[in-house]
């Protein structure tokens, strides 16, 4: 599940909304995941391979403190993680019941786990963020997970935030969420992202000239052929 560093060096500098745009482009409209919003906001940029995690509704004979014993439960999974990579949790989006806590988080910060993403919260707020584990999420609630959940696998596809995730995706998080590259895509992405950054970032210069934004973005033939133009004048 190791990621290529090629991987991690490109897309830290590329935003979400980029890569959703790249994306559309290739047909995918449903990657961003709904929900996953930074616990804390001055969380850097996160790369990573997805590991995933999937609960289901509460079952009152399963979803009890005692399950966090069973051979298939959360503290297993966290286990099972290998270091850089992003725990992708399916909480199905419940927001009254939070899937880890200080304990866990600490465990997986202490692992080298990149981060977390889910579509659920979180619970021992204070704790959580004291362990420093970049965690992407809808909040927090006191509650446990086995109150609204049972947890049932790893490593297998999931649903998060109406997106469906499967392992070694590639997951990249910021401050607009979490965004999913399909494996199979992610040279595609590679490929064109950080032209789409530089292309975007030359609109930008234009636009604080005071440039209109017709024939600009999207770019007439006329402001294209001038994109280019400063392209070799800034190798020059």
């Amino acid at each position: 599940m190791s990621i290529d560093t090629r991987i991690v060096e490109t897309l830290s500098g590329v935003t979400t909304a980029t890569i959703t745009t790249i994306l559309l482009k290739k047909g995918l409209r449903n990657v961003w995941m709904r929900g996953t919003k930074p616990l804390r906001p001055d969380q850097p940029r996160l790369v990573g391979r997805a590991f995933t995690l999937r609960f289901v509704p509460a079952r009152e004979d399963l979803a009890t403190p005692e399950s966090w014993s069973s051979p298939t439960s959360t503290r297993a999974a966290i286990e099972a993680m290998p270091e850089g990579c992003i725990a992708v949790v399916d909480a199905m989006g419940v927001t009254d019941a939070g899937i880890f806590g200080d304990i866990l988080c600490a465990r997986m910060a202490k692992k080298g786990i990149g981060g977390l993403v889910t579509d659920g919260v979180v619970r021992d707020l204070a704790g959580v963020l004291g362990t420093g584990l970049p965690v992407w999420c809808q909040g927090a609630a006191a509650p446990p997970s086995v109150a609204g959940l049972t947890f049932v696998a790893w490593q297998q596809p999931i649903a998060c935030g109406g997106v469906a995730v499967f392992p070694d995706d590639v997951i990249v998080a910021d401050g607009d969420g979490a965004v999913l590259i399909p494996a199979a895509l992610i040279d595609a992405v590679l490929e064109l992202a950080p032209e789409q950054e530089r292309f975007e970032g030359w609109i930008w210069d234009e636009v604080g000239k005071g440039a209109a934004l017709p024939g600009l973005y999207p770019p007439s033939a006329e402001n294209k052929a001038r994109y280019e133009a400063s392209k070799g004048k800034s190798h020059a």
